[in-house]
This record gives C-alpha cells, structure tokens and sequence, in this order.
C-alpha cells in the first residue's frame, strides 16, 4: 500500500494537472466557422477555404502558451521531485504533462507545417504500423473497405431514414440514458457550435442542431458518447487520487474511440455504414498526407457517394488547424488505430485468464500503454473501480466468448469451406 502522505501529495498534484489543461481546447481552437462552409459552396466548391495561419491568430487560444508550457513543465518536476521517477504515479502523470506540453505546441504552430508534425507525434500518421512487416492503418483500411463495399451495395442494408430532428433527438436520448446510464448526470443538449454531429462533454452530450438523425444513431451515440466518453470521465471525477483520469491525453484518447467503437460493435449498435465512415475518415487523412487539397479531398468524399455536406464536413476534419494546401490533422486515425490496440488488449486478457481486470479499461480516461501501471495502482488501492461499466464489461460472459470464437476463427483457414458454399447461395 502506498503511504497516507504520499497519496494526499498525488492529489495535490493531480488538481493541479487538472487545473492546467482546463483552458486547452483543441477543437475550439481549430475548428472553421460556419461562413467559411457558406462561402466555399458560394463558390460552388470549386476553390480552396480561405484559411491561413493569420486566420487561426484571430482565434484565440484562452491561455498564454509559453507561460501554460512553463506551468506544465514545472509541474512534472514537481511530480517526480515529489513522488520519484519510478513511481508508478509519477510516471501516469509525468506521461500527462508531456503530452499536454505537445498539446500546446501543436496549437501554437496553427496554420503552419509544424501543426500536422506535432499532430502526427501524438496521434500517428496513416502510414504507421503496429509491428514491422505488418499492414499500415492505411492499408488496413483498404483491407476493410473491401467487404464493408460490398454489404453497401446490398438492397437488404438500406441507410435508416433521418426521419428525427435534433429537438427531438435530444429528448430520446436522453430517455435512453437516463435508462442506461442510471445514477450517473448525464444531460443532453443542442448545439451550433460543433462540426460533427454530437460530442461528448465531462457530463454533457451536444447534438449539432442543424443535423436530422436516425434511431440507429442515437442508439450509437447512447453507447460510443454516453456509456464510454461520458461514462469513463465520472469514473475518472470520482477517483479518490487521480483525478486527471478524468482528462484526456491524445494518447488516452486513441484508447476511449477504440472502446468507444468496440462497444459499438459488441452491442450490435454499429451498421456497415457506420464502419465505412470511419475508414474514409483514414482514406482523407491519408489523401492529404500524400498532398491532396482540400478541393482534391473533397471531391474524393463526393466519388465515393457521399452528399455534399457530409463531404465538405469530412473534408473539414481533415485540415482544421492546418491550411486547405497543407498536411493534415490526423486524430481521425484514432477510430480504427484505437479499435485494433484495445481489441488486442482484451483478446490477450481473456488468454492469459485476467478478464477480471478489463473493466479497469474503464476506470478513467487511460492510454493503451498504460494498462499495467492503471493495475497495480488499483492493486495498491491509489485507483478505485470504476463506479459506471456498462453492460457488456459488467457481465464479462458475452464479450470472453465473443472474443474466444473469433480467435478460434481467426486461427484456421475456410477457404475450401467458403468454395463449397457459394454454389447455394443464389
């Protein structure tokens, strides 16, 4: 067990990485206005977005970067002056204020070259591989859309009707959550600030007003925004220590989408269109690292079939905080590049017989890497369990089997079995 006096130091210095981060708001710091979408299809989408690092200078950022980078830096000196390079404390946090350091800089260099090499630092790149030899995320992404085209063109999967205004989406959601999601705050309410269709607050799900849904949406955002985002930040607010775990890393978040999709998919939420929308988020970011413009992005987003608005959108997540000539801003590999290292993750605890320690997944808003420092803390009572797990981590029973079928799957080639098949199937 850690020492009393230890433990209330790591408090101490927790809320004050807490209070730090507070003022960093990446999206809001990057994100476009509306006029510039209006303007571009003004244009008839035919030029670039107006956007330069001038633009981005306009925006400002709500706290002073070199004196933020100084605080941070200050406090990781703390931190192991206090609690000592090895402990595994230290190093959770320490991790924290680097990335954060990163944070700030990639905003600083806003409308310059500088902003996608940081944003590749925390991030990755689409060219990035797990292991040497293996496929890279872009490559895996046109391993997936393969089959993902082909259950598209299928009449039996038609897209569901976005027959739900927001104002009403806003009420059915938050029926299902506050069904799901009981004892937990969670409110949900509209928006016209964001440029995706809903995103996750510490207690607070916003749905883009201007955006019609379908049922099946909101079912996918009841589990990827509530029942993860939402749910993973109270686990991490109620932490008798660490509350930074209620904050998240980038490389926290590449962990919370990969739960996040997970869940999608355990939970029969997820559609093969929903899939699909995730791999071309990686075919733009990859696109633009090759030197696609925005206009060239774009119009790839339209061949592919999307409409123009969910083009342009896509599109704009691509180059926010860059310029419409320049590299990109790659979180949206965090999807995919998420759903594979916590997929491993777990398939490596139900071998190995520790699925009891999964749903410390869940505890705060964790980084993949991390996972073993997150078990011996909870093992020395520093970390609590998480107070909120839904279903599927809860009762462990269905995702152990659904992982053991699919390794048993995974393991044996049916090629001649598939061969025998097709002739029956007309």
């Amino acid at each position: 067990m850690v020492e009393q006096h230890l433990l209330q130091q790591a408090r101490t210095l927790s809320d004050r990485l807490v209070q730090l981060q507070s003022p960093i708001r990446i999206l809001d710091a990057i994100n476009w206005d509306r006029s510039i979408r209006e303007t571009f299809f003004a244009n008839k989408a035919q030029k670039n977005p107006l956007i330069d690092r001038d633009y981005y200078q306009r925006k400002p950022l709500g706290f002073d970067p070199v004196v933020l980078r100084h605080e941070l830096a200050e406090l990781q000196r703390d931190i192991t002056r206090q609690l000592g390079r090895l402990s595994p404390i230290a190093q959770l946090m320490s991790r924290a204020c680097r990335e954060y350091r990163d944070v700030v800089r990639m905003l600083e260099a806003r409308g310059t070259p500088e902003f996608h090499e940081l944003s590749v630092e925390l991030f990755g790149h689409p060219d990035d591989v797990f292991h040497a030899n293996e496929p890279s995320l872009v490559e895996l992404a046109h391993m997936l859309q393969a089959p993902l085209d082909s259950l598209l063109a299928s009449d039996s999967l038609p897209e569901e009707s976005k027959s739900i205004n927001a104002a009403d989406a806003v009420k059915q959601l938050q029926a299902q959550l506050n069904s799901s999601m009981s004892g937990v705050d969670v409110q949900v309410m509209l928006s016209d600030g964001i440029v995706s269709d809903a995103a996750a607050g510490s207690d607070r799900i916003k749905l883009n007003q201007d955006v019609r849904f379908s049922q099946r949406e909101l079912d996918i955002l009841e589990v990827h925004e509530g029942w993860i985002h939402v749910g993973t930040t109270q686990n991490g607010l109620r932490q008798p220590y660490l509350t930074c775990l209620s904050k998240g890393t980038p490389s926290a978040t590449i962990t919370q989408e990969g739960i996040a999709v997970l869940t999608e998919v355990i939970t029969l939420r997820s559609t093969p269109r929903r899939l699909a929308k995730l791999v071309q988020r990686i075919h733009a970011v990859a696109l633009a690292a090759d030197g696609a413009e925005f206009v060239d992005v774009f119009r790839k987003c339209q061949e592919q079939g999307m409409r123009d608005e969910e083009a342009y959108t896509l599109t704009q997540r691509v180059f926010r905080g860059s310029v419409p000539t320049g590299k990109p801003f790659t979180k949206d590999l965090a999807y995919i590049r998420g759903f594979v290292l916590v997929y491993n993750l777990i398939r490596v605890a139900v071998q190995l017989g520790k699925i009891d320690r999964l749903p410390l997944l869940l505890t705060g808003k964790i980084a993949v890497d991390d996972f073993r420092l997150i078990c011996e803390l909870y093992d020395s009572g520093v970390i609590a369990a998480p107070h909120y797990v839904p279903p599927h981590f809860k009762d462990l029973r269905g995702l152990a089997t659904w992982l053991s079928v699919g390794r048993f799957l995974g393991d044996f080639s049916f090629t001649q079995l598939e061969n025998d098949y097709r002739p029956l199937i007309p």
